[in-house]
């Protein structure tokens, strides 16, 4: 197919396509056919040959998607036949232009849009791949790459296609990508928009587990996404809303990892201050610091041959941050207070956040050589309410845990409960869905009056469970308040003599009452956060807190007496597990 065919060809495809998959492989073959074509009107017509190409849909906020096709086959492309650099990314979306890669040298040529070409050395490029990366990509054959950019409407850059050649005889010299560049660009162009655009081709029984009980269409790309990236050395970046369930992504990759069996640790930076940060990161020795009085290993440490979870990231402090980068470019660190020799961090890094990193970075709040060392392999977690067809699965999977952990038996959801759950807003995503399905639960053990034959979670229950979430109007908030004050002063009133009074110390337990529910709505460290109360995270106070609140709770409840709604018995029971968890 002649050059002047080909756009067209491609177009009608393009508008075919039904799914993102379709789309790729109209895209991968134009590109493919583009690039043959050069190198059979080039003098290395007959020593060279093309591998494969390969779409990376990623915009800002991590993948979403990648596919790629073998040239001889147009089989699939599988495994670490995916994976370019995360510098070579970097390249590309900042100066938004195309840039071809002499493996074998490390040399960058980058094509500028207007037309010109810059050439950097091996020394000089920040844009060409780290050592082990080159040695990847020699070892599926490719000595020549050249990736071009996926532009998005405003200048933008959501994605690139990388193009693999092998060509000994083109080692230290122009190989044909300046031949075809334009027309590899046009192509790319002519994509983009279809790419960044057609859903994911249906997955037919997604693959499922113990880490992972639950995948969805809306998530299915996304893991098939991370089964690759699982296999890799390389960081990881799992970012996504608080509740989403990163650390069990995390774990999962772990467990998809050449590493699984050996250690996997989780280090969670909200629950340490930032003087701490350093220390436990990588230990100390005795002496090291006020409070050392023996010895102890960090988290690279524990996890060593295994996986480090390091979660909010964005919490790291800019010093914690330099040396966390050096232990990821050089794979050294030495202990606080230790002269001796430095150790090795045989240690896969996965990181968390919440944060938009991006705009930290442009804060000055996170360093931007860190940033791109982290942003190795981005995927971003959707929020519960962009992956509705995955709720009442997740509701049943915790339904299932939660009856098993009472004796297990026979447990199911109402159609009219699931229907309830997925027509109300979600702002703490599984967290909180595990949350309401725990409270009714509880609720509907109370109705039932223990556990029998067949547990059935119905509607009023959900009702009961989501009544407590309600978020009442500015307006009525210091209405309630009056009304729990109220309900105080009539329970002294109505206490006979034999009873005692009510003492207006009991009324301390509010507190608590406000902080198990802050608990089970955010989790144990962001309640904390969420209450303004962080500097008791930082000096390690708020397991000591949480546990005093919740004997002022119990000792109210122990002085009123009289029957305790099962839902708030739930609620201060996972209160209290989530003290002992640490």
């Amino acid at each position: 197919m002649s050059r002047h065919d080909l756009l067209p060809a491609l177009l009608g495809r393009l508008m075919a396509a039904a799914c993102f998959e379709d789309a790729a492989t109209a895209a991968l073959e134009a590109i493919l056919a583009c690039a043959e074509e050069a190198i059979a009107k080039s003098r290395f017509a007959t020593s060279a040959r093309l591998l494969r190409a390969v779409v990376h849909l990623r915009p800002s906020d991590g993948y979403q998607r990648l596919f790629g096709i073998e040239h001889r086959t147009r089989a699939q492309v599988e495994g670490t036949g995916y994976l370019t650099s995360a510098n070579v990314w970097r390249w590309v979306a900042e100066h938004r232009c195309a840039v071809s890669i002499d493996v074998q040298l490390g040399g960058l040529h980058a094509w500028l849009p207007d037309g010109s070409v810059v050439r950097h050395e091996p020394q000089e490029a920040a844009g060409v791949p780290g050592y082990e990366t080159r040695q990847r990509m020699l070892g599926r054959d490719a000595t020549h790459v050249h990736v071009v950019p996926l532009r998005t409407p405003g200048g933008g850059v959501g994605g690139m296609i990388a193009l693999e050649a092998h060509a000994k005889a083109a080692i230290g010299r122009e190989f044909v990508w300046g031949d075809c560049e334009e027309q590899l660009e046009l192509v790319a162009s002519a994509a983009a928009p279809y790419l960044g655009a057609l859903p994911p081709r249906p997955v037919q029984g997604a693959q499922t587990d113990a880490l992972l009980p639950v995948v969805g269409r809306a998530t299915a790309g996304l893991i098939e996404v991370l089964r690759v990236f699982a296999q890799q050395e390389e960081t990881v970046l799992v970012s996504g809303p608080t509740g989403t369930g990163k650390s069990r992504l995390a774990r999962w990759c772990h467990e998809q990892s050449q590493r699984k069996g050996k250690p996997f640790e989780t280090l969670d930076l909200l629950s340490v201050p930032e003087e701490l940060q350093m220390a436990e990161l990588f230990g100390w020795k005795r002496g090291a610091f006020t409070g050392a009085t023996k010895d102890s290993a960090g988290a690279i440490a524990r996890a060593s041959q295994g996986t480090l979870f390091i979660d909010e990231i964005d919490k790291l402090s800019l010093k914690a941050q330099a040396g966390m980068l050096r232990v990821l470019e050089e794979r050294r660190y030495r202990p606080l207070g230790d002269e001796g020799a430095e150790q090795r961090a045989d240690v896969r890094f996965v990181v968390g956040t919440n944060a938009d990193l991006r705009a930290q970075v442009r804060a000055g709040k996170f360093r931007e050589d860190l940033y791109y060392r982290i942003n190795v392999l981005p995927v971003r977690l959707s929020a519960l309410a962009e992956r509705l067809d995955e709720l009442p699965l997740w509701a049943e999977y915790m339904l299932g845990r939660r009856h098993e952990e009472s004796g297990g038996g026979a447990v199911r959801l109402a159609r009219e409960a699931i229907e309830l759950l997925t027509s109300v807003p979600w702002p703490g995503n599984l967290r909180q869905l595990d949350n309401i399905i725990r409270r009714a639960y509880a609720i509907s053990l109370s109705d039932r009056g223990g556990v029998g034959n067949e547990l059935v979670l119905a509607r009023r229950h959900v009702e009961r469970a989501l009544a407590y979430d309600a978020s009442p109007e500015t307006g009525a908030f210091v209405e309630q308040l009056w009304r729990a004050a109220s309900a105080f002063v009539q329970e002294a009133e109505r206490r006979g003599p034999s009873a005692g009074p009510l003492s207006l110390d009991m009324a301390d337990a509010f507190r608590g009452l406000v902080l198990v529910a802050a608990v089970q709505r955010r989790g144990r460290d962001d309640a904390f956060v969420l209450l303004g109360q962080q500097q008791l995270l930082k000096n390690r106070n708020h397991h000591r807190a949480l546990k005093r609140e919740l004997e002022r709770v119990r000792e109210l409840l122990r002085v009123v007496g009289g029957d305790v709604d099962p839902a708030l018995v739930a609620a201060l029971d996972a209160a209290e597990e989530s003290g002992e968890g640490r």
